[in-house]
């Protein structure tokens, strides 16, 4: 039997909602990793006390600590990003796969699939910073001294007290390492996911159903882990940094404003004020290396969330043309 087109029977409403349902459903099961992996960033940075050796240090020190609820703390900002961040990288992504599909119905070439990797990641990252940022600092919030701690009781009431202590702009603070990591995780995860079934089916590896989605989102997940995990380590830090004394910690995130510093005070400090973005003081303090620290961890949190996120798309898919389109055969949309 001849599988229906999903670009001319699915709305594109439902694209968006099963794209969001599959990413807050993944979330679910792997909040407490994305919480780690954000301590674990932030362990050892500007010279301070490493606090944790190990994924399971942080894990097992976190939960004597500060118990099950501390695991979860970030839960509601985690689910408020996918419902907005995944919501729309996802929709929109599928939504542009049926747009650009070959002639004869086969997936766009690799390098279309890149490009629509990239603009639906950045547009959906931008909509969704605002939870991000409530996501890291509730994440982190628990490292900190007790005087020290913001103390959000959820994701909302951490928007608000942003807005009203800080400004409604301090909600797109990091906006641009955030956009690019989301652009780069997008740009590698789903041309890899897409790229890595045609390859599997087309070879006769492996056909349509469970096992294939769970191997080709554990590829996608090992590559995009790797070449976006240093600029969520600068996002994180450029997210979760403070004010003293009117100063934030950062003067920005790879090249430092120090030309604005020599109008202001005359006189020539290069060499000192460009050490003061992110990108240089991680680079210069804590060495190459700590741009993939905490890789296991992200990975930890990635592999779960590419595998679960895939899995609930496709099968919610699935459930969607079986039961509403009345579609026997199940055409992918990724």
């Amino acid at each position: 039997m001849e599988s229906k087109s999903l670009s001319t029977n699915t709305p594109n409403s439902v694209k968006f909602l099963i794209g969001g349902i599959a990413g807050m459903s993944a979330t679910m099961f792997v909040n407490p990793l994305d919480l780690v992996k954000n301590r674990m960033q932030m362990s050892g940075a500007e010279g301070s006390i490493r606090e944790y050796k190990t994924t399971f240090h942080a894990i097992t020190t976190i939960f004597r600590n500060e118990g099950i609820r501390g695991l979860y703390a970030s839960l509601s900002a985690g689910l408020l990003r996918q419902a907005t961040y995944t919501t729309a990288r996802l929709g929109v992504y599928q939504i542009l796969f049926e747009r650009f599909r070959e002639l004869d119905g086969r997936p766009p070439r690799f390098f279309i699939n890149l490009l629509l990797g990239i603009v639906s990641g950045g547009l959906g990252s931008f909509i969704g910073t605002p939870a991000e940022v409530a996501l890291v600092r509730m994440s982190l919030d628990g490292r900190l001294p007790i005087e020290e701690r913001r103390n959000y009781k959820h994701v909302f009431d951490a928007l608000i007290r942003i807005i009203r202590e800080e400004g409604i702009l301090r909600l797109w603070r990091g906006a641009i390492p955030t956009v690019t990591r989301a652009m780069i995780v997008n740009a590698a995860q789903m041309p890899t996911y897409s790229q890595a079934k045609q390859l599997l089916i087309s070879n006769d590896i492996m056909q349509q159903g469970l096992p294939l989605h769970v191997v080709a989102s554990l590829m996608a997940a090992l590559i995009t882990t790797t070449v976006s995990l240093p600029v969520d380590i600068i996002k994180t830090r450029y997210q979760n940094m403070k004010v003293i004394q009117g100063k934030p910690e950062y003067n920005g995130i790879l090249v430092s404003d120090w030309y604005h510093c020599l109008i202001q005070k005359n006189e020539i400090e290069p060499f000192v004020l460009i050490n003061k973005d992110v990108f240089q003081r991680i680079l210069h303090k804590e060495g190459a290396v700590s741009f993939w620290k905490g890789f296991t961890p992200y990975f930890s949190r990635l592999g779960p969330h590419t595998i679960l996120t895939f899995i609930f798309i496709e099968q919610l898919n699935i459930q969607y043309q079986k039961h509403i389109l009345k579609n026997q055969v199940y055409s992918s949309t990724l």
